[in-house]
Parts: structure tokens; C-alpha cells; sequence
């Protein structure tokens, strides 16, 4: 089942801005002209409705957007670089591989959002004149573009979830009441991955219902492919548990017992999802029997009779899921409202790009993955380079910062894999 795949992505790194010199008939000495570098392109994730798995993404181990063209004379702007958009179905969710931190929920039709972003053009050098530089031989280098590892997650987006042993007729249910057309066949783990429809009751009453493939005892803890199936119900408001009443199936109650058992053991929180109980194959010899002794057993349950063979009681269950499914849109809906309510806005201050790091013995370095970028850019043979560098550590108050941790004249920084001295 493709459903959790890893990546690396990368944005392009914005191009070098240029040194070069006007150099025109009636202007012989022409001053900087070197125009900016381009910007490095994006990478977005973008939600297809067209497409319900991962699989097209499945091999493709490297994403890379394109880099900036560089500046050019006549302070002409260098060409971006092409952005990468990767197309992903509804329910997508893409997590930092590093730190497993939610960087995106695609949980909206033709939502996009951009993963990393592409890196500045660097300045040239015509920005750099100055009263006491009026020749800069210094053009910024572009920025690098940003990089993750990623873990893109499939879950899938469904109003209600069919779930049950294998076999108890999920699919077949699923084929009846919605457009989805999923493999039907009379033997256990026909469904492999999750199939979605619509079910459309009438002109102003429908929901989306997908078919989880079949639990069985130990999915909680993993076993057969568990841990995929019940990844996906964890989305779906309300649950549909379809039990086989026919002689040939498993005990209704025991199978009724092990897989709730299987869904607390897996996330205590699915016992609290709506779930309603499909009765399937009263069409069969000794159905109704076995019926009455689930009824029973749990009396506080209700149940719905069906049989999706002679298609019969289906739209009693599918208006008590449509009613029960309103409900839970409800409660959603009041529990975003209070949240938003409750908000509190405060100012907070920019946080800095960088932290410094007191080493011992007058060494100090500078953390930070943006001064890293900068550093891998510089020549630091080149006077002019290693100057404006220094300037943009100023700016960015790395200079200030070290004065107050304590940083005395003469001390050593450790920049990326260079190390500079440090004056007040």
C-alpha cells in the first residue's frame, strides 16, 4: 500500500550577482553595472483530486527546483529559477523527516503549499558603490535554497469508514451505495488500499465513504499491515462496522469484541468515534438467529439489518450515518469556533537567525543554518568578499550578540568550517 513514502527536496539556490562595469560610448568611465542574480525556485505540494495514492511519487527519491540565473551587465536581473510542484492526493500530510515535525495537512480540494523555499539572487555589484568605494569589485553571492528529508503520510479524507473483518462485505457495500468500483472477490484482503466514493442519498444529502482494508487480531500492535489500515481511520468521522451474520463468518459478537479491541489498542481515541453496525448477509440461511443473539448481547447498540447481495435496508444506515456525520461536523465546527475564541494575541519579538555558543578559551561559534548558506558562498581569498560577509554578520547583529555574551577583541569565531577573528 503506498501510503508512506521519503524524500528529499531541495528549493534552488538563487544565482551570483554580477560585477561588470558600464562601458558605453559617451560614458568612458562608467560606473558599476552588474545586475541581480535570479531567484532559486520553490517546491509546493498540491492537492490532485484525481489521484488517491501515493504511488506516483513512490521512486522518486530526489526533487530538486531550479537555481537562479546569474546577474548580468546593464544591471539586468538573471532569469528565476523554475519552481517544482508535486501533485499529492486529499489527506496528505508532509512531516520534517529530521524532527517528525507537521509541516503541512493538505486537507482542502486544489490546496497548495510551499515546502521549501528557493534561495535570494545576489546582489550586484552596483548596489555596493559607496562615497569611499565607488568601484566595488564585490557582487553577493546567491542564497542556497532550503532542504529536507521529508515523510509524506497518506491519510485518507472520509466523512464515514467502513471497517470489519476481512470479507464481511465492506467492499461489495461500498460498489452498491457509492461510484467507486473496488476489486470484489470471495476471499480474505481482496481491498489492499483504502477505496473512497461518494454516496449520494438524495440532490442535497451525500458524504464521501471509504473502504479500510480488513482488520484482523494484532492489526493494533502491527500485525498483517495494521498499523497502514487503522492509520487512515483516524480521519474518518464516523465509523460504519460491518459484522457477517452468515453461518460462514466469525461469531458476530467476538468479531464485534476484537476489532474494538484492535482500534483502542492501536489510539484509545477511536473508541470514541460514532459507530454504527451493519448487520450484513441477513439475506443468508441462519442470519436472522445470529442476529437476534448479537442484539442480546448488546442491547445498548443499534443496529442496522442489511444485505448488500439483494441490496436491502441500505438507507436506513446510510441516513443514520448521514445524521450521525452531521453531528460530528458540529461538534467540529463548535470546537474550532471556541478555540478561535479563546486566542490570545501578544507581541513577541523576531527571533534571531543564529545563537552563539561560548566554546572556551575565547572561541565562539555562530549556529545558524542561514550564516552557513552564506558562509559556503564566499571567497574568502578575495578581500572585498570576506569584507562584505563580515558587513552582513553585522547587520544581522551577530556582532552585537557576541559583545554580549562576553566575545573579547582578538577572540576566535567559528563560522561554518572557517574561522575569523573578532574585533570590536
Amino acid at each position: 500500500m503506498i501510503d508512506l513514502i521519503r524524500m528529499k527536496v531541495k528549493a534552488g539556490s538563487g544565482g551570483r550577482g554580477a560585477v561588470a562595469w558600464r562601458r558605453e560610448k559617451y560614458y568612458p568611465n562608467g560606473g558599476p553595472f552588474g545586475g541581480d542574480g535570479g531567484r532559486g525556485g520553490d517546491i509546493y505540494f498540491a492537492v490532485d483530486t484525481n489521484e488517491t495514492t501515493l504511488a506516483k511519487l513512490r521512486y522518486t527519491k530526489n526533487v530538486k527546483a531550479g537555481d537562479g540565473a546569474p546577474g548580468m551587465t546593464k544591471k539586468m536581473h538573471g532569469a528565476d529559477g523554475e519552481d517544482v510542484i508535486l501533485r499529492v492526493p486529499l489527506g496528505t500530510m508532509i512531516r520534517n523527516a529530521a524532527n517528525g515535525d507537521l509541516m503541512a495537512d493538505l486537507t482542502k480540494p486544489h490546496q497548495i503549499v510551499k515546502i521549501a523555499h528557493g534561495g535570494k539572487g545576489g546582489l550586484g555589484n552596483y548596489h555596493f558603490a559607496s562615497g569611499r568605494n565607488d568601484a566595488p569589485e564585490y557582487a553577493q553571492p546567491g542564497e542556497i535554497g532550503e532542504s529536507f528529508d521529508l515523510q509524506i503520510e497518506l491519510r485518507l479524507l472520509a466523512d464515514a469508514g467502513l471497517i470489519g473483518f476481512p470479507s464481511v462485505g465492506k467492499s461489495t457495500l461500498l460498489s452498491v451505495v457509492t461510484n467507486a468500483r473496488p476489486e470484489i472477490a470471495a476471499y480474505p484482503f481482496t481491498t489492499k488500499e483504502p477505496n473512497i466514493g461518494v454516496c449520494e442519498l438524495d440532490a442535497d444529502h451525500s458524504f464521501v465513504l471509504a473502504d479500510m482494508p480488513g482488520l484482523i487480531e494484532g492489526a493494533g500492535q502491527g500485525k498483517g499491515m495494521g498499523f497502514e489500515f487503522l492509520r487512515h481511520i483516524r480521519r474518518c468521522r464516523v465509523l460504519i462496522h460491518v459484522l457477517d451474520m452468515s453461518p460462514e463468518g466469525k461469531e458476530p459478537e467476538e468479531a464485534y469484541r476484537i476489532i474494538n479491541a484492535e482500534l483502542g489498542s492501536y489510539d484509545a481515541a477511536l473508541l470514541e468515534k460514532p459507530q454504527i453496525i451493519a448487520a450484513n448477509k441477513m439475506d443468508a440461511e441462519g442470519a436472522e438467529e445470529r442476529l437476534q443473539a448479537f442484539q442480546q448481547a448488546h442491547p445498548e447498540l443499534t443496529v442496522y439489518p442489511i444485505s448488500t447481495l439483494k441490496h436491502e435496508g441500505l438507507k436506513p444506515l446510510l441516513y443514520a450515518a448521514y445524521d450521525r456525520i452531521q453531528e460530528a461536523r458540529q461538534a467540529e465546527a463548535a470546537q474550532k469556533k471556541e478555540a478561535e475564541e479563546i486566542v490570545v494575541y501578544r507581541y513577541e519579538p523576531k527571533k534571531p537567525d543564529f545563537t552563539i555558543e561560548n566554546l572556551g578559551s575565547g572561541h565562539w561559534k555562530v549556529n545558524s543554518e542561514k550564516v552557513d548558506r552564506l558562509a559556503e558562498q564566499v571567497d574568502f581569498d578575495k578581500e572585498a568578499d570576506t569584507y562584505q560577509f563580515a558587513m552582513t554578520l553585522q547587520k544581522m547583529g551577530v556582532d552585537r550578540a557576541l559583545a554580549r555574551a562576553g566575545a573579547k577583541d582578538g577572540d576566535q569565531v567559528i563560522v561554518g568550517t572557517y574561522i575569523m577573528d573578532y574585533h570590536i
